[in-house]
């Protein structure tokens, strides 16, 4: 029983040890964060909420991944960077992404034409993947018969 009791006491101090280590850790910003931090703020003129609830451990990578993926070497354009998140905002579905991402392709340009197509293209990739997957057709099978079906149309594209 003292064993136990001893086990049990020194499992309480480590455990109150440990997430003391981490509370104090957390209340110190690192130089990353805090430059994360400045430059969301500079590109957004604030800090949005979902920047905010990140860990602030990650934030920074996050933040580089964003940039990264927003940054003018992409090659893809704006607007259809802005568009093809929209289809995908739309399928997943959340409302918060297609708010953003509708209001940012109409800011690089995209009509409400092709908001609209970007959602229903969206549809459709889902809709036929929905057929596929719950039909269970053979991956292997669907790619042979894809690849025949690209070979014959490219044929008569040269027609």
């Amino acid at each position: 029983m003292k064993r136990l009791l001893s086990f049990i006491r020194i499992s309480f101090l480590s455990m109150l040890f440990t997430v003391g280590m981490v509370l104090s850790a957390s209340t110190q910003d690192s130089p990353e964060y805090k430059k994360a931090i400045l430059e969301i703020n500079e590109t957004f003129g604030t800090v949005p909420a979902m920047f905010e609830v990140f860990p602030k451990y990650a934030l920074a990578g996050a933040w580089e991944n964003f940039k990264q993926l927003s940054s003018p070497e992409s090659k893809i354009p704006p607007k259809y960077r802005e568009l093809l998140q929209l289809a995908v905002a739309a399928q997943i579905p959340c409302q918060y992404c297609i708010y953003f991402h509708t209001a940012a392709a109409k800011a690089f340009g995209a009509t409400e034409e092709e908001i609209k197509e970007a959602v229903a293209q969206g549809a459709q990739t889902r809709h036929w993947s929905m057929i596929l997957q719950g039909n269970m057709i053979n991956y292997d099978d669907f790619k042979k018969e894809f690849d025949t079906a690209m070979k014959y149309m490219a044929a008569q594209a040269k027609k």
